[in-house]
């Protein structure tokens, strides 16, 4: 069965040239150059592939696990290894600013969440995980100028 329902329902593949089927119809083929192909990295994660297919098969999966591959081998998006690098920077994926703080006042939680930002300590085990993990060596983080190194595309 190839119904396509992934590609259809992907909210990704409405916007960019990600199609889901196309991925997979490569890997099943046993096509490398998938792993430094741009569109491995427009999947959300959403799942909503998943949910839609009539086979159960975890697409998402096979692109998260896939993407292991690829960023293990060099091949990992630019927009991914920023976010990378502010979570060993911050200890999150994307900043708290001063909206965030305001509608969170407003829905009556903290300004700032029970995270770094509240528990500073924290960081420092994020960082050991971090470095046990090699995942800053595998995003090419720089502990010295704490940023990321300049890569040649592959």
């Amino acid at each position: 069965m190839q119904c396509g329902k992934c590609t259809g329902s992907c909210p990704s593949g409405r916007i960019t040239s990600y199609r889901t089927r196309r991925i997979i119809n490569r890997l099943q083929a046993g096509d490398r150059s998938v792993l430094s192909d741009p569109d491995l990295w427009m999947c959300t994660t959403c799942y909503t592939c998943y949910e839609r297919c009539p086979r159960e098969v975890r697409i998402t999966d096979i692109i998260r696990a896939v993407r292991n591959i690829a960023a293990r081998e060099g091949y990992m998006s630019e927009p991914h290894r920023a976010t990378a690098s502010f979570v060993i920077k911050t200890g999150h994926g994307v900043p708290i600013n001063d909206e965030t703080k305001k509608l969170r006042k407003e829905l009556g939680l903290p300004e700032v969440p029970p995270t770094t930002h509240k528990y500073p300590e924290a960081l420092e085990s994020i960082r050991k995980i971090v470095k046990k993990t090699n995942f800053d060596k595998m995003v090419g983080f720089d502990w010295d100028t704490m940023s990321l190194e300049k890569r040649e595309k592959k």
